[in-house]
């Protein structure tokens, strides 16, 4: 089972999210060092946001709850969902 992290837009502008991007990056870099997370990034229609699918729940929580993202208002807020991919098994 996989935990998929979906992050909803607070609208801040490109601007905004690209200044809080070097530190979502290096903090994201932390999980994908251990091997936690399986793949990550935006959505690209006009609703904006972001997934980043991780491989324990605990994982998913401890990144949810600290990105630079969520803490500095670029996502309004995460959503962790169990995720059976059923390709892998």
């Amino acid at each position: 089972m996989l935990f998929v992290v979906i992050g909803s837009s607070a609208g801040k502008t490109r601007d905004a999210i690209m200044e809080i991007y070097p530190r979502h990056k290096a903090y994201l870099d932390t999980f994908v060092a251990r091997g936690e997370v399986v793949g990550v990034g935006p959505f690209t229609d006009a609703g904006g946001g972001n997934m980043a699918i991780f491989r324990t729940k605990d994982a998913a929580e401890a990144f949810a709850i600290s990105d630079p993202f969520f803490t500095e208002g670029a996502v309004k807020e995460y959503q962790i969902k169990s995720w059976g991919d059923n390709m892998l098994s």
